[in-house]
């Protein structure tokens, strides 16, 4: 990572190396910080970032789960956001923003430690490496399985959900591959490490609902989105693991991610190729909308240098 010029942290801009923390903050010791991912990407018309108010929005249902109240207005964040990646002077970039709870007592209730939020940005090309968006990528089947209903909630995107997709990728890239596929408690496909995921089967997109244990991506709704303008169909269902082998092709979303498309899984090549024709289409147009290429007809972008002036 190379990092920027500076951090947005708790209503002020300070020096990258300055934005530090005590080692007795509460997050650090029990994982109860909420993040988001957010992309800008370069368009004619300079950086712009991708679906700024739903992340925002997600961030805040995130800490009304873990019973975080940030110090801040949505409309205040999206700000700091905006003024973040324009003082850095990115033209693309990733953004993260994260709330925590910051130093106090460390009992497990959290209770007396104040609420903290930082925004950093970063240049940050692709997830999975050089060609991956183009190649597409190799999983496999993680021996880990995602959490089961009231036990962890994966709707919100939670640091500490993170440990077990640690757990998954980890474990992928020591059986060579470059990212795990998770199932639920029952059996039944849910997502990657990071990523949601997407199969063609006899002419229809297959990909879980958000009762298998998934985080509902806000990329993965820009392709549902896209697939109903396309007039793709597509089907939310509970998948069995099998699924895979009658499948003509594969892919996974995630801002990180964008839209990657699988090789294979568990070594087994998909006869459609990676890009498959489906995956191909969507990520022409997904890239084209907002790269500034085509107009952005859904509203997904959040132009830097006007929401400045």
């Amino acid at each position: 990572m190379k990092p920027s010029d500076s951090i947005w942290l708790d209503g002020k801009l300070v020096p990258w190396e300055s934005a530090t923390v005590h080692v007795t903050s509460h997050s650090l010791h029990y994982g109860n910080a909420v993040f988001e991912g957010i992309r800008a990407y370069a368009t004619p018309r300079g950086p712009a970032i991708l679906q700024l108010q739903r992340h925002v929005r997600r961030m805040f249902q995130s800490c009304s789960v873990l019973d975080m109240e940030i110090p801040f207005s949505p409309q205040e964040i999206e700000r700091a956001i905006v003024e973040t990646v324009s003082h850095n002077g990115h033209a693309a970039c990733y953004i993260r923003p994260l709330v925590f709870r910051g130093a106090g007592p460390l009992g497990v209730l959290p209770k007396g430690n104040p609420i903290q939020v930082m925004i950093a940005t970063w240049e940050w090309a692709s997830l999975h490496g050089a060609g991956s968006v183009e190649e597409g990528v190799d999983v496999g089947f993680s021996s880990w399985r995602r959490m089961a209903p009231g036990t962890h909630p994966s709707m919100a995107k939670a640091s500490g959900n993170y440990l077990n997709s640690q757990l998954v990728v980890q474990e992928a890239i020591r059986h060579g591959y470059s990212e795990g596929l998770v199932l639920d408690v029952d059996g039944y496909l849910s997502e990657g490490s990071g990523e949601n995921v997407f199969l063609m089967q006899d002419g229809t997109l297959l990909t879980p609902p958000v009762g298998n244990s998934i985080l509902a991506g806000i990329t993965r709704g820009m392709v549902v989105d896209l697939c109903a303008e396309l007039e793709i169909p597509l089907k939310e269902a509970r998948i069995p693991r099998e699924t895979v082998h009658f499948s003509d092709e594969m892919f996974m979303t995630g801002t990180a991610a964008e839209i990657t498309p699988v090789r294979s899984v568990d070594g087994m090549v998909f006869p459609a190729g990676a890009p498959g024709p489906v995956t191909k289409r969507l990520q022409d147009d997904f890239f084209a909308i907002v790269k500034g290429e085509s107009p952005d007809r859904h509203g997904w972008l959040t132009h830097v240098a006007e929401a400045s002036s």
